[in-house]
């Protein structure tokens, strides 16, 4: 039963993650088009002080509400488990109020001082409102995924977004005329308006789901042990999230002026800028749903075996991760590194968002690793390590930036994408191996999948050019088609994969 419900709620995840992904693409390329690559880049500085603010709003507590909930449930108390959910919610909420108050009295000098731009002004101001629903969006999501239950949260998000590109596509329209300022206000605006009906449906939703829980056992929680569980959880968690948004912050900061150093002007370095963060890596991270669906589910489930003692799971869950996530990755990276031409033109009409796709195709399997890795991690009670991670990946990413963007240039930045990803992913992978004690079949689920999907994505390239010379689409499709026809089978017959897997 339990593996039924686990594979339902993957399903709905995935599905969930694909749809919105697909749509937050789509919706992507329409702002670009009425924001051109300035505006993106414009739009991406604004949103790295956004992301900065939630990440101070969620505090990791939905992590930490996951782990407790989970633990909770085990005993079958609902009193327990409510007031875990009521004491993040005030711990958040507090958090998420004195970050809104930061954000708005501070949007002149953040906007004049850190990122260069007044025109961010009115942005920033809008965008404070929607702190404290992501917070409480956040424990609730927390819940949800503790109770084995994804339905919520993915129909939550799904109205999100429908709600954010009705009222954004709204206030655009009327306001493009008026500058970057205004538009940027509007997207913000809708940012605000989504997270608002998000965290209302979540709550609706909430209201009815605990009567469900059963009240009988259970322990008695004093209210301060309960926060001290959540803030040992929580604390570690927030202070490497913090530290990775204060360096994408930082870094987002000084890219567009170091670029601007080493030649060319503030607005074509903008616009680089843009396509990196705002066009490519959105594209990159797009088949990544089923990845992150399954390491978002395997919190409760590692936390609950750690708790238990049963170590045998914690095993088996780790190795089946790290197979999917290699072995998935691989094809993926494969056809954006072959595809990136057609792609990059088929979304945005770009080439140089084609560029970026192709040079950075090569990385997708150590972010996915990376994501999955840490997020298990989370699970393991390994939130320190994680945190010990991000501040050294931060100690050495905006040196590298001061040292050597001005006098590279773009080159550099990619090199030092390269450098922060391979570094942090192994890192992340080792820890884990260790902590789960297992042994990962590096010639099985490296060396013939990499040897599998270089032959089957050179024979499928080659026959789609023969096939399609002109047609873009018509390329992809048989790329896609001829690459997953050869390539998987290659696994089964090398022994990558075999009938116990499925």
């Amino acid at each position: 039963m339990k593996k039924v419900v686990f594979l339902k709620n993957a399903v709905i995840l995935t599905a969930t993650a694909l749809l919105l992904r697909a749509i937050g693409i789509f919706f992507r390329v329409w702002m670009a088009g009425r924001l051109g690559a300035e505006g993106m880049g414009l739009y991406q500085l604004v949103f790295s002080v956004y992301v900065l603010a939630a990440t101070f709003a969620t505090s990791g507590i939905s992590t930490a509400v996951t782990r407790l909930v989970t633990d909770e449930l085990a005993l079958g108390t609902r009193h327990g488990t409510l007031r875990i959910l009521r004491r993040a919610i005030l711990l958040t909420t507090l958090v998420a109020v004195a970050s809104m108050g930061i954000v708005f009295f501070g949007a002149h000098p953040i906007a004049k001082y850190l990122l260069g731009d007044l025109r961010a002004v009115p942005a920033l101001k809008i965008l404070c409102f929607s702190l404290p629903f992501m917070g409480i969006s956040s424990c609730l999501r927390g819940y949800f995924i503790a109770r084995r239950r994804a339905g919520p949260s993915s129909s939550s998000q799904i109205l999100e977004q429908i709600v954010r590109i009705a009222v954004v596509v709204f206030l655009v329209g009327r306001y493009a005329q008026k500058g970057l300022a205004a538009t940027c206000g509007a997207v913000l605006f809708g940012d605000t308006a989504a997270e608002g009906i998000s965290c209302l449906f979540l709550y609706l939703s909430y209201l009815r789901d605990r009567r469900s829980i059963p009240a009988e056992g259970g322990r008695k929680n004093p209210p301060f042990g309960i926060v001290r569980r959540i803030l040992h959880i929580a604390l570690p968690i927030s202070s490497g999230r913090y530290l990775n948004s204060g360096l994408r912050t930082v870094e987002n900061i000084l890219m567009p002026t170091s670029l601007a150093q080493y030649g060319g002007s503030k607005s074509q370095s903008l616009g680089q800028f843009g396509m990196i963060k705002g066009m490519a890596l959105p594209i990159l991270f797009f088949p990544a749903s089923l990845l992150n669906a399954v390491s978002t589910l395997l919190i409760p489930e590692m936390s609950e075996a750690s708790a238990k003692g049963e170590w045998y799971k914690v095993k088996s869950a780790t190795l089946r991760a790290f197979q999917i996530t290699l072995l998935l990755s691989f094809f993926i990276a494969a056809v954006f590194l072959f595809g990136a031409e057609e792609i990059g033109w088929l979304v945005y009409k770009d080439k140089g968002v084609s560029y970026f796709l192709r040079v950075l195709a090569p990385l997708v399997p150590f972010m996915y690793l990376d994501s999955v890795c840490d997020g298990m991690l989370k699970g393991l009670d390994q939130q320190v390590f994680t945190f010990q991670n991000s501040v050294l990946d931060s100690a050495l990413r905006i040196p590298l930036i001061l040292l050597l963007v001005p006098a590279k240039g773009m080159p550099a930045f990619l090199g030092i994408m390269y450098f922060s990803n391979l570094f942090t992913s192994f890192l992340n992978a080792g820890r884990l191996i260790k902590v789960s004690k297992i042994k990962l079949p590096v010639f099985r689920w490296i060396v013939k999948p990499l040897l599998s999907i270089a032959v089957s994505s050179l024979f499928s390239d080659m026959l789609a050019r023969t096939l399609f010379p002109v047609s873009q689409i018509g390329y992809l499709a048989v790329l896609i088609v001829g690459t997953a026809a050869i390539y998987f089978p290659l696994l089964f017959l090398l022994g990558s994969v075999s009938r116990d897997d499925l």
